[in-house]
């Protein structure tokens, strides 16, 4: 009987303490703060994922971007000259004239 009496006395204490905190402008600050950060179509949480997203996007376009510059900077160099050509054309597309005969060295890995 005497600890029943000792977990009420507690739980009386407990309320008492937390009756400010149970004030329905707190409850409603409250629900509208869950709903804000976690709930909302544009909530906090999605925002930052979104924001993550873009920033992996810009580093994604700046590959691309530097990529291209280095492709246009090669196409330059080929419109320049015709000896840049024909080593292109022989490297990369083992092109070979009439007059000569190609070998290719393959080296294992």
């Amino acid at each position: 009987m005497r600890f029943k009496l000792i977990g009420m006395e507690y739980v009386k204490r407990l309320l008492q303490k937390l009756k400010p905190l149970l004030n329905k402008y707190i409850i409603a600050i409250t629900v509208i703060f869950v709903f804000i950060f976690f709930l909302d179509e544009n909530s906090v949480v999605k925002r930052i994922r979104l924001n993550r997203e873009i920033s992996g996007l810009k580093k994604e376009i700046r590959h691309y971007e530097d990529q291209r510059n280095d492709c246009i900077k090669k196409l330059n160099s080929l419109h320049a000259g015709k000896d840049e050509l024909e080593r292109v054309a022989r490297e990369e597309y083992l092109m070979k004239k009439d007059s000569e005969e190609l070998f290719v060295i393959e080296e294992e890995k």
